[in-house]
């Protein structure tokens, strides 16, 4: 089963529905305010961080930070190139 990871400003019963409709199970924490309280799974959750650093350090590279590229295939390269020079360094 997929699942759709957000943060809490995808805490609406709209953006719920349809990530279930489309067959995928919401990973998204509650609002303060909610008053209807939704499960997540907070090990999924957590996955998130390691998106999110990853993409951070991806716009380190002024690059793909502003796509200068036109063409899809070449920002891709790109990415592919930045991420190579990323995770070489470490």
């Amino acid at each position: 089963m997929s699942a759709l990871i957000g943060d809490k400003g995808y805490d609406g019963d709209g953006f719920r529905a349809e990530i279930v409709d489309r067959g995928a199970k919401p990973v998204i924490p509650n609002k303060s305010n909610r008053v209807t309280l939704h499960s997540f799974s907070k090990r999924a959750y957590k996955g998130r961080n390691v998106i999110e650093r990853c993409f951070c350090r991806l716009k380190d590279f002024r690059r793909v930070a502003t796509r200068y590229d036109k063409l899809a295939r070449n920002f891709l390269a790109a990415v592919h190139l930045a991420a190579i020079v990323a995770y070489w360094i470490n």
